[in-house]
């Protein structure tokens, strides 16, 4: 009987390939350090990542509720002075005489308005200069005078034409509104000269002053009309209100009425009769009530905004089982209860009537939004407006509370404040959290490839080993056996 022998091949912990049998690779050691680094880091990456991610979502609502509330804030500035509650409206009855305007000064009252003479703006016009804009007018230096104000001007070659003194006017520095035209006619060019400025006073001068002659074709003053004709007077508005006489060098008058701002159309039409006089046309001037109650309607809205934008972060959804990110959160209930105590308390107004929102129709919703009941509003502030502007815009009214305890909240030290800060220092820590994860992974993986990049070195030279030793007994002479 022939006696036999057999050889097992090494077994090869990454591959039983050729390469393999011939003293390669036998751990794929990146890829065997990537999946431990992987495993061991996963649990900590997920907890980090949780915690960033909640923290992340809570700055968030914390800036969605700084936001929400400094938008708030900033429509309090509408009802938080006492001139807010005094808004005035003024009416002509005949706005192509006069319109008229009114602020927080104007008291209310009626008054009859004349009007004999509007303020105008002074207008030359020259003499004709044949040949047109290019007509030479003489070369040296002259003065142009408006009111109190001059400038100088100089032509010489380059621009003594009737086109080049206007364009010197035009463009000299320091008119204070004199504005030169040509206008060509069939006798010839004319140069025009207009002030921008109404009022007896502000009379245009042109004079020579280089102690010549060479421009005296078109110099003008008082006493020196020959070149110019005055196609336009410089004049002052004359009116009178209640029979009081005024004049203003504009036909914008803001310093006969206190409060009021008239500006004037036209002149009063002529009664009839054997002595005409001046039919008036009346002014009257009243309490705003309409712009009150658009701004006190406007922070009703902007308060519903705020509520709109705040409430989501406190909420639950029962369909979707889902939490607002603040929910049961104490800043968030803090700052709620501050405004809403601030909505609700009584101020003192020396009414006992009108001491709060409710009384003067501003009520709550089961939603917590605000309602504004304008006809009760307006009988509130017809019947007591001293009252109604106390609890807006009082020391102690409404809007200084809210002011007061919003600034708190948003302010250094406040709750709001405070929460941000410790939100931002825990989005630190967690940041420098991850990068020493990332350095101890880091340091790992330079120990594990170390590791296992020796052992791969032994098990390929034991494998190489095994493959020798495998040839050399397949060398051997086979021993055989006789039965």
């Amino acid at each position: 009987m022939a006696v036999s022998s057999s050889t097992n091949s090494p077994v090869s912990i990454a591959s039983n390939s050729s390469s393999a049998a011939a003293g390669g690779s036998v751990i794929d050691v990146n890829s065997l350090v990537s999946q431990l680094v992987t495993a061991t880091r996963a649990g900590r990456d997920a907890n980090i990542s949780k915690q960033t991610q909640a923290t992340s979502t809570q700055i968030s609502a914390i800036g969605k509720l700084k936001s929400a509330l400094s938008t708030f804030q900033d429509s309090l500035s509408a009802i938080d002075t006492v001139s807010a509650f005094n808004a005035a409206k003024a009416a002509s009855s005949d706005s192509t005489v006069f319109t008229a305007t009114a602020d927080s000064d104007a008291q209310p009252g009626s008054y009859s308005v004349t009007i004999s003479q509007l303020a105008s703006a002074q207008q030359l016009v020259s003499k004709p200069f044949v040949g047109g804009g290019s007509a030479p007018v003489g070369t040296g230096t002259l003065q142009v005078s408006l009111g109190g104000a001059s400038f100088n001007i100089t032509l010489d070659n380059t621009n003594d034409t009737v086109a080049g003194l206007a364009s010197a006017i035009n463009m000299a520095a320091g008119n204070p509104g004199v504005v030169a035209t040509v206008i060509t006619g069939s006798d010839g060019a004319h140069l025009v000269l207009s002030s921008a400025q109404t009022g007896a006073a502000n009379t245009i001068k042109m004079t020579e002053t280089d102690g010549g002659t060479g421009l005296s074709g078109v110099t003008y003053d008082p006493g020196n009309t020959a070149n110019y004709t005055e196609n336009a007077k410089a004049q002052d508005a004359q009116f009178n209100i209640s029979g009081i006489p005024h004049t203003s060098s504009s036909n914008t008058v803001s310093d006969a009425l206190n409060g009021v701002t008239l500006t004037l159309k036209g002149v009063s039409a002529m009664g009839s009769g054997a002595t005409p006089t001046p039919v008036s046309t009346q002014l009257s001037v009243a309490s705003d009530t309409d712009a009150i109650t658009t701004n006190v309607g406007a922070f009703v809205d902007a308060y519903n905004a705020m509520v709109k934008a705040i409430q989501p972060l406190g909420s639950y959804d029962q369909t979707t089982q889902t939490a607002g990110p603040m929910l049961g959160d104490a800043t968030l209930s803090g700052v709620q209860n501050d405004i809403r105590s601030a909505l609700y308390s009584l101020v003192n107004t020396g009414s006992s009537t009108y001491n709060s929102l409710a009384s003067v129709g501003i009520t709550t919703n089961k939603d917590g939004s605000l309602s504004l009941n304008k006809t009760k509003f307006q009988t509130a502030l017809a019947s007591a407006p001293t009252a109604v502007t106390q609890l807006f815009a009082g020391t102690k009214g409404v809007a200084a509370t809210l002011e007061a305890r919003i600034n708190a909240e948003l302010g250094s030290g406040g709750a709001i404040d405070t929460r941000s800060k410790t939100l931002i220092k825990q989005e630190k820590a967690l940041t420098d959290e991850t990068n020493k994860l990332n350095d101890q992974m880091t340091a790992l993986t330079a120990s594990l490839t170390q590791q296992y990049s020796h052992l791969n070195t032994l098990l390929s030279s034991l494998q190489s080993m095994s493959a020798y030793l495998s040839q050399q007994f397949s060398a051997l002479p086979k021993v055989q056996s006789n039965n």
